[in-house]
């Protein structure tokens, strides 16, 4: 039997949509604290309505440029939810939450 070679040919993409927030007031987080999408600004600046829900990819929070631990928060449409954190943020500190969605074409 002869040897047979296949070539599969598999590209990987990623979308990235990123939302940002600008706190007006200082924010005291506790367990279950959370923040509308409605008070983030999508890239073009215009007012966020809601996060994308990501099948195949994850979100990153990131708090004054500081990439936060994935456990210390959870995403959805409508909010951002602080888990397990005790803290107090200051006015003026960026909040910015980046949605990466994988796809796959074999």
């Amino acid at each position: 039997m002869a040897l047979s070679i296949i070539n599969i040919n598999v590209n990987v993409s990623s979308t990235s949509t990123r939302f940002f927030n600008v706190l007006a007031t200082p924010l005291e987080i506790t367990d279950g604290t959370t923040l509308a999408a409605t008070t983030f600004l999508t890239d073009s600046g215009t007012a966020a309505t809601a996060f994308p829900i990501i099948i195949n990819g994850y979100y990153n929070l990131y708090i004054n440029g500081v990439l936060q631990e994935g456990d210390a928060y959870s995403i959805s449409s409508t909010e951002l939810t602080f888990n397990i954190v005790t803290a107090s943020i200051a006015a003026g500190t960026p909040i910015i939450i980046e949605a990466v969605e994988l796809s796959t074409i074999i």
